[in-house]
């Protein structure tokens, strides 16, 4: 908590280990800024790379693109998808199960994040998507 009332800056300079298996930069959360119901932060998404299946629980996300091109997989199943590049604005709702997906094989994606979630990663649930029913063959009788 900042009881003070001052201006808090953070300069992250190491990333840390999240569930999501991205490089994350954390720069406002209430361990490094005091802050009560917000995180920001940094999350590089390497050529070539995706995160873990993953969903916030009970806190919203907002992100904006800074860098490269993402492919978001999201919904139950992680059946539907979108697009976005540099200069997106993204909102992902609560308990909404998605996956973002670097597009580029030579280029780091990079996108500010910001979520209602002052803890930043405590919210983080892994998501599991079923697997496909097997495709049953025709009974074409004895």
């Amino acid at each position: 908590m900042n009881p003070n009332g001052e201006i808090i800056t953070v300069r992250p300079d190491v990333a840390i280990d999240t569930l999501q298996k991205l490089p994350n930069y954390v720069g406002i959360s209430s361990q490094t800024a005091g802050s009560q119901g917000i995180s920001m932060n940094i999350v590089i998404i390497p050529a070539g790379a995706k995160a873990r299946p993953h969903y916030h629980e009970g806190f919203e996300t907002a992100i904006y693109i800074l860098k490269g091109e993402v492919q978001t997989f999201y919904g139950e199943n992680l059946a539907k998808s979108c697009i976005n590049k540099q200069g997106d604005f993204l909102y992902i709702p609560p308990g909404l199960p998605h996956q973002p997906v670097n597009m580029s094989h030579d280029t780091d994606a990079i996108a500010l994040v910001s979520r209602t979630d002052a803890s930043e990663q405590e919210s983080v649930r892994a998501y599991e998507p079923r697997a496909c029913e097997p495709i049953r063959e025709p009974n074409l009788g004895s």
